[in-house]
């Protein structure tokens, strides 16, 4: 099984993915993972503009779904079940789904939830003011480029949408109850 996970900024795309790997022995492929090498061997900062744009250039350079393509073929040579995170353009979506055993999940929280999460985990990408992080998910919520993020639509595709408003341990069954029943 392969799960791709999309969702809102800070929302908990992370902490489903620990829970996988930590819980069921999945296997993780992280989009962030693969364009920070890339932004490193090109000498860009570490930010999430650079992620924007190095992923949009590889989308329009070889095709919308580039990025999860790869990481689904790591994922397949594994062997074992994997978790690919970040699915955030339809393009992207469209090319997985053409896969067996792909399922989509999506998980959302209240904006400022979220902003709080971001600010607490202070990765190379979160050290921004409220407005910025605003700014950014609405430049990434919608577009009808297929190469770009778009995670309202994303989210709307998802076979599994997560509310995280609550705590980790609601989340965490909330998880338990989906994989449970796509196991059987």
């Amino acid at each position: 099984m392969i799960i791709g996970i999309t969702g809102t900024i800070g929302a908990g795309k992370g902490t489903i993915v620990d829970y996988l790997v930590s819980k069921k022995n999945f296997l993780h492929f992280s989009v962030r993972d693969f364009l920070i090498e890339i932004i490193e061997q090109r000498g860009l900062p570490v930010n999430r503009d650079s992620m924007v744009a190095v992923a949009n250039e590889l989308r329009a350079t070889f095709s919308p779904s580039y990025i999860t393509d790869q990481l689904f073929e790591r994922a397949v040579k594994s062997g074992q079940n994997g978790i690919i995170e970040s699915i955030r353009a339809v393009g992207e979506i469209e090319s997985l789904r053409n896969n067996p055993n792909f399922v989509l999940f999506a998980v959302d929280a209240d904006i400022r939830k979220r902003y709080e999460r971001i600010s607490l985990r202070k990765s190379a990408t979160d050290h921004i003011d409220f407005e910025t992080f605003v700014s950014n998910e609405k430049r990434e919520m919608t577009t009808t480029d297929p190469t770009k993020q778009n995670l309202g639509e994303c989210i709307k595709k998802a076979d599994y949408v997560f509310t995280n408003d609550n705590d980790i341990i609601d989340l965490h069954r909330a998880v338990e109850k989906v994989i449970s029943d796509i196991a059987m």
